[in-house]
């Protein structure tokens, strides 16, 4: 039997999404980019998931650090979504578009988000054209607690 490959891109469209900027650090380079296929994995001891796509240049850092940050943006914050959603042949100048400190372990966190945490990698699948990698969350920083923004509220896509 063959995939029907519309029913399968309009199904798989359906499945909710959170918007989020991963970010990485690595020396003095710091880069980041919207991730979308984010969950929580666990709560003991806290896990989150997130899949990356195999060509960025972010998913090396992730790999040979062993370390990213999860910015969890307001129901507002559209806007500075597409900053880091928009395709980069470079490193480096995303996270200018935005304040942010570094955290505990040194990973950017975006002062106007509604908060971030920082995670240490501890599991990793290879399949596909993306890696799903697995966090514990070693720091957390709230900064206000409102709605967060989804995907489907942009009008954008990803997936299918």
């Amino acid at each position: 039997m063959d995939l029907d490959l519309v029913a399968k891109k309009a199904l798989l469209r359906k499945i909710p999404h959170g918007l989020f900027i991963c970010g990485v650090r690595e020396g003095e380079e710091v880069n980041g980019f919207t991730a979308s296929w984010v969950t929580q994995g666990s709560f003991e001891p806290p896990l989150v998931v997130m899949a990356v796509r195999a060509e960025g240049s972010s998913h090396g850092i992730i790999e040979r650090t062993k370390l990213f940050s999860l910015n969890i943006l307001g129901v507002d914050q559209k806007e500075l979504a597409a900053v880091f959603f928009k395709p980069q042949l470079a490193m480096g100048g995303r996270f200018e578009s935005a304040p942010f400190q570094f955290g505990e372990f040194g990973l950017p966190l975006l002062d106007n988000a509604l908060g971030g945490v920082e995670c240490e990698l501890v599991g990793q699948v290879v399949h596909g054209d993306h890696t799903v990698f697995v966090g514990e969350v070693r720091s957390a920083i709230l900064h206000k607690d409102c709605e967060a923004l989804n995907l489907a509220s942009t009008g954008w896509s990803y997936g299918g």
